[in-house]
């Protein structure tokens, strides 16, 4: 069983955002059913406003391809860009290193809708 960090906060889609860094990535329960990680393609800009649920790009890897929801409503403000030429970091270190977004919460508490790593954790059990 994957350790969830306690600081994030995860939607039922399997991404997590850290409300302290505005950051957003996969959990490691994503992770380990995607395989290793080939391509991370975002299909969206800096300064674009997405909603919660909204498709952001798509994570490629050996096995399979998977869309990338965002957690939270906001104005995209960054990029992890190092991801483009490793994107083996969201294997190796999806918390940390292996980071997608930065979403700049619109009004509103649309982290408060996302689960914390308990319910998280019961969630992923639930879908084993």
């Amino acid at each position: 069983m994957s350790e969830y960090p306690n600081n994030l906060r995860y939607s039922r889609t399997h991404e997590w955002f850290d409300p302290e860094s505005n950051r957003m990535g996969i959990s490691s329960f994503a992770v380990g059913h995607l395989g290793d990680v080939v391509e991370v393609d975002l299909s969206v800009d800096e300064g674009d406003v997405v909603d919660a649920g909204d498709e952001v790009g798509t994570i490629e890897s050996v096995k399979t391809a998977s869309p990338i929801y965002a957690p939270v409503s906001g104005k995209i403000v960054g990029f992890n860009e190092d991801l483009a030429d490793a994107p083996e970091l969201v294997n190796d270190a999806p918390y940390t290193d292996g980071w997608i977004l930065e979403i700049e919460p619109s009004g509103g508490d649309d982290a408060s809708d996302l689960l914390d790593a308990t319910l998280y954790s019961d969630h992923c059990a639930s879908e084993e």
